[in-house]
């Protein structure tokens, strides 16, 4: 009965209700915000008109600025390969084994040639020292002993080429050969890449180039993804192409960026200026076939759907509104909740 009249007194006094509550709850650890404060995703947002970069846009593409290509400098049948396409390799790891017996041969004739040559040498400086052979003789066997040095010396380095390792240290990117296959000297077999360093090469008409030239900042856009990155670093080389009339850009990126691969596809937009546009976040842009709409709040949270024309991705990753809304005017975050409220609302 006791409890049943406290009961009823926080039900008839709300400040005793929510003191029983908060004892209830107990002690909120030191630094912790208090219950239901949490902060909440915005649900809406006010466009306004705000300055951007103008961009140039270039396609391009991603590749790595430390590359290499392996290649067979020994001819011979491929009998091991250690490593696969997406593999980490460090440098100087063993990659893969090319049979050499033929160069093994050829190296074991050209050791057994210098022995003979350093024997002829010296017998020949004995005799030189007892005045039995010429100047001439002696002269003759130095040239043939330093000739076979040098043969020898070739054929150990072919010899060596059967076992191929990798000049840097990086991930697979593709691997050229399968056990097994025929190897012959400048084949590709092995391609690998730093991970660590990119960079985008996009190429520049020639009109462009005096103001891009100026410019000396670039963004670079991933339109799969939306995601924009400044460039670390732009070069744009001093030559143009004859056939294309087109400069080459070298954007250099930060290192590590997550999901970057060469290869990719990518827009390079080099700033040549700023100006003041209405933007809008892709989030509350809802596409349907050929429509293009927002829903815009009024002053009372009603959402009515407008069709609005947008431009281009600006720097950031929001769309530029042609046409459709105006600065100030509050747009939703979630469309397609927002539009089953509506419906739903409107069943009742």
């Amino acid at each position: 009965s006791s409890s049943f009249a406290a009961d009823a007194r926080s039900a008839r006094d709300p400040v005793l209700g929510a003191a029983k509550d908060i004892k209830e709850e107990g002690p909120r650890p030191e630094g912790s915000p208090p219950a239901g404060s949490r902060d909440a995703p915005p649900t809406s947002v006010v466009v306004q008109l705000r300055e951007v970069d103008l961009g140039f846009p270039v396609e391009a593409s991603v590749e790595a600025v430390n590359q290499a290509t392996v290649a067979a400098q020994v001819a011979g049948r491929v009998i091991e390969v250690r490593v696969d396409a997406g593999q980490r390799v460090k440098q100087g790891e063993l990659l893969m084994r090319i049979d050499a017996r033929e160069a093994a041969g050829s190296d074991a004739s050209a050791r057994a040639s210098l022995e003979q040559a350093r024997a002829a040498y010296e017998r020949t400086q004995n005799l030189h020292a007892q005045k039995f052979v010429s100047q001439a003789a002696l002269d003759q066997a130095a040239a043939a002993w330093k000739a076979a040095q040098g043969a020898a010396a070739s054929s150990g380095a072919g010899l060596s080429h059967a076992t191929v390792t990798a000049p840097i240290a990086g991930v697979v990117a593709q691997r050229h050969v399968e056990a097994g296959e025929m190897a012959v000297p400048g084949k590709p077999l092995v391609t690998i890449f730093d991970p660590k360093g990119m960079r985008v090469i996009a190429s520049l008409p020639q009109y462009k180039l005096a103001e891009l030239r100026k410019a000396g900042h670039a963004r670079v856009e991933f339109p799969e993804t939306g995601k924009w990155v400044d460039a670390l670093r732009v070069e744009i080389l001093p030559t143009v192409d004859a056939r294309s009339h087109t400069a080459t850009a070298r954007l250099y990126l930060h290192d590590n960026i997550q999901g970057v691969v060469p290869g990719m596809y990518v827009r390079a937009h080099f700033t040549i200026g700023q100006a003041l546009k209405l933007t809008v976040p892709p989030a509350a842009v809802l596409r349907r076939g050929e429509l293009t709409a927002v829903y815009v709040l009024d002053d009372k949270g009603s959402a009515r759907l407008r069709q609005v024309r947008l431009g281009e991705a600006v720097p950031g990753g929001e769309l530029e509104v042609l046409a459709g809304i105006s600065p100030g005017e509050r747009v939703s975050l979630t469309p397609v909740k927002t539009g089953i409220d509506l419906k739903t609302a409107a069943s009742r």
